[in-house]
């Protein structure tokens, strides 16, 4: 699939090295493969010494040499470097942009004729439990985009969706990390409340939360169906599950996934 491809990363920061360490560690690339690009040369060196790939300062130079690019920058400093790259990249280049509100016909205008993807992944993409979201655009088939979502699976999981719905992917899996973190700190908290020190608190709310999150993924049963197997009547969990109920616990959920949609709506109408 990517043997013997030449694969190129524009911004060397935690989202390039979290892609490289998941795409060597499954053996999809090799690392003389990787040429990596930064205005940093300290993290150059870095990435070079740690995962033993290439490295330029030349922006055009990585452009112009990749079949597959990658543009793992700010979406501030986007517009640079695709005024840099634009007339170097080949037609053939798959350019896969991770820049939040960047959309693809904005790219596209730079990069005329290439096929562009857009990936809005989400931070466990740093521990190997990431979600992405990938939107092909004009010049790039099924085919690209699915060669993407693989390449984006070695970091987590991934799904092929139109570019209209990336607000919503913003909403609910881009911003869904930060609502779980809030709920795990309140499930520490609670578990310190009932006597358990901070430490065993925190592992037994973040192994059930996870523990919960795999049994849904891996068994493909309804979470409802799922929550009735752990309530039985009477007993503790319906307790705790009508208390959570009380306090509108589902719809502040859907309110917060609504309102982050909204909020990237609102940003991607700025850039």
């Amino acid at each position: 699939m990517l043997e013997n491809k030449r694969i190129g990363f524009i911004g060397g920061g935690a989202m390039c090295e979290a892609m490289i360490g998941g795409l060597l560690n499954k053996g999809l690339l090799k690392p003389d493969q990787i040429t990596v690009n930064d205005v940093a040369k300290a993290r150059l060196a870095l990435l070079q010494q740690q995962y033993a790939v290439q490295t330029t300062d030349s922006v055009t130079k990585v452009a112009g040499e990749s079949e597959i690019l990658f543009l793992t920058v700010k979406p501030q400093v986007m517009a640079t470097v695709l005024s840099n790259i634009g007339k170097v990249v080949p037609k053939k280049t798959i350019v896969v942009s991770i820049a939040a509100g960047i959309k693809i016909a904005t790219m596209e205008k730079y990069l005329l004729g290439v096929p562009v993807i857009r990936v809005m992944p989400n931070t466990p993409v740093a521990v190997g439990e990431g979600m992405s979201a990938v939107a092909r655009g004009t010049h790039a088939d099924e085919k690209t985009a699915q060669l993407i979502s693989e390449m984006f699976a070695a970091v987590g999981r991934s799904v092929v969706v139109e570019e209209s719905m990336m607000d919503a992917v913003t909403g609910l899996s881009g911003s869904g990390p930060a609502f779980f973190f809030l709920m795990l700190d309140a499930l520490s908290d609670a578990g310190v409340r009932v006597g358990f020190s901070r430490q065993n608190a925190l592992l037994l709310s973040a192994q059930t939360m996870l523990g919960a999150a795999k049994m849904v993924l891996e068994t493909g049963e309804h979470p409802g169906k799922l929550k009735d197997m752990v309530t039985s009547p009477g007993g503790t969990a319906i307790t705790g599950v009508h208390m959570l109920e009380t306090h509108s616990i589902r719809a502040s959920l859907i309110e917060a996934v609504v309102a982050a949609t909204a909020r990237s709506r609102d940003m991607g109408k700025d850039q």
